[in-house]
């Protein structure tokens, strides 16, 4: 019997993602949850999910994903691809597994902006991470990571996203064939930290995906 799975998420590896699980002989996608207001910047999961008749949960929120209330209600999995909502305790119970794919290299940069503030604390270094979800922000055990170097010098906000793109699905397409044998690992709380979106004023030239030309 295949899988049942909802996705949530946006763009363009929230897309590639679905078509991996349209394809595969394991699993059924029986609905997706896109991040609403979509963003202009990147590809439409909506119009991807129409194209492909996958059920869409128009207003991108969990609750509304029909009959998900009752109580025999449940997925085997929901994997979120930057999905910019908080998943509520009562819907992560109701999923066998329920995974996250993060643009930073938990457990360093939780929470929003995890490529601005790694470029603006001049890290040498970048990666994305597939991890459990919980009702925490970010703090689930690691399923999988990559690592992989950036260039505070010379790579834009949007150099480095690309880079998360790229390595994001090489890193979902290695995860999930073993997704059954891998033991997720709790994160060290020692070396977390999170930026929250009161903190961005502070990312100065870094808040968004490229910087503006100096004047002279």
């Amino acid at each position: 019997m295949k899988k049942s799975v909802v996705l949530l998420g946006k763009g363009d590896l929230c897309i590639r993602v679905g078509e991996w699980f349209l394809a595969s002989d394991e699993h059924e996608l029986r609905c997706v949850v896109p991040a609403i207001p979509e963003p202009t910047w990147t590809s439409s999961v909506v119009s991807w999910a129409r194209a492909r008749h996958v059920p869409i949960v128009e207003d991108g929120r969990t609750p509304s994903i029909p009959g998900v209330r009752g109580d025999s209600w449940r997925t085997d999995l929901a994997f979120s691809v930057f999905y910019d909502r908080i998943v509520q305790p009562w819907f992560i119970a109701k999923c066998g597994r329920i995974l996250n794919l993060h643009n930073g290299p938990l457990p360093r940069y939780r929470g929003v902006s995890p490529i601005n503030w790694a470029l603006k604390n001049n890290e040498r270094e970048h990666g994305v991470t597939i991890h459990e979800i919980t009702p925490g922000i970010d703090d689930g055990p690691i399923v999988s990571q990559v690592r992989f170097c950036i260039y505070p010098d010379v790579d834009e906000v949007v150099d480095v996203y690309r880079r998360c793109l790229a390595f994001g699905l090489l890193l979902f397409e290695q995860t999930m064939p073993r997704l059954d044998r891998i033991t997720a690992r709790p994160q060290d709380e020692s070396q977390a930290f999170y930026y929250n979106k009161d903190d961005s004023p502070r990312l100065g030239e870094r808040e968004g995906f490229t910087r503006e030309l100096s004047v002279t």
